[in-house]
C-alpha cells in the first residue's frame, strides 16, 4: 500500500505545473517514505528522511517559492545535450566506481570479517533493538549520530542566518548604516 502511495505521489509531482503543490506533494512523499522505513524496522533513517526530507527540504522550498513565482512556464525547455552528457557521464563513472566493490551478500565481502560478526552476535542482547543498523547507529555509534546531527543543525542555522542577513546598498540596509550615511 505504502509503495503506491509513494508511486502515486511522484507522478503527481512530475505532472503539476503548480509549484506550491507540487512542494507540499514532496513533502508527503517524504512523510511516506519515512512511514515506509519505520515499517521496515530502520527507525533511525525514518527520523533523519522526516526531519530532512519532509522537515527543512519543504521548509527550504517553501522559502524559494516565496522568491519566485508559485506557476511553472508554460513553455518547456528544448532538450540541452551538453548537461544532458554531463549526467550520463557522471552516471557512467559511478557505475563504474561500483564495479570492484563485492556483490550484495556476498559472505567473504570485507565487512564480514572485522566488527559486523560481533554486532550481529551480541546487538540483540546487549541493546534489544531488532534492526541491526538502528542498535549500531543508536548504540554502538552513538556519539558520530550525535555529530553528525549537530553539522547538520549548524549547516541549517548557518543557512536561515545567511537569509536572513539584510542586504548592503538600496533600501536593504541597516538603520545603523542609514544613520552613518546622514552624517
Amino acid at each position: 500500500m505504502l509503495f503506491t502511495l509513494l508511486a502515486t505521489t511522484a507522478i503527481g509531482v512530475m505532472c503539476l505545473d503548480d509549484l506550491f503543490a507540487a512542494v507540499m506533494l514532496s513533502g508527503i512523499f517524504s512523510l511516506l517514505s519515512a512511514s515506509l522505513f519505520v515499517v521496515m524496522d530502520a527507525v533511525d533513517v525514518a527520523f533523519t528522511e522526516a526531519a530532512v526530507g519532509a522537515g527543512i527540504a519543504t521548509i527550504l522550498m517553501l522559502g524559494s517559492l516565496n522568491l519566485t513565482s508559485t506557476r511553472e512556464r508554460g513553455t518547456r525547455p528544448t532538450f540541452q545535450w551538453i548537461p544532458f552528457t554531463v549526467v550520463l557521464l557522471t552516471g557512467a563513472a559511478l557505475v563504474f566506481g561500483t564495479l570492484d566493490m563485492p556483490h550484495y551478500g556476498d559472505p567473504d565481502a570485507p565487512i564480514h570479517h572485522h566488527v559486523a560478526p560481533r554486532y550481529i552476535e551480541d546487538s540483540p542482547h546487549e541493546i534489544g533493538v531488532p534492526n541491526m543498523v538502528t542498535s549500531v547507529l543508536a548504540s554502538y555509534r552513538g556519539f558520530d549520530t550525535l555529530g553528525e546531527t549537530t553539522v547538520i543543525f549548524t549547516a541549517a542555522v548557518g543557512v536561515l542566518l545567511l537569509m536572513g542577513m539584510p542586504r548592503r546598498g538600496g533600501n536593504g540596509g541597516t538603520q545603523a548604516d542609514d544613520e552613518e550615511s546622514k552624517s
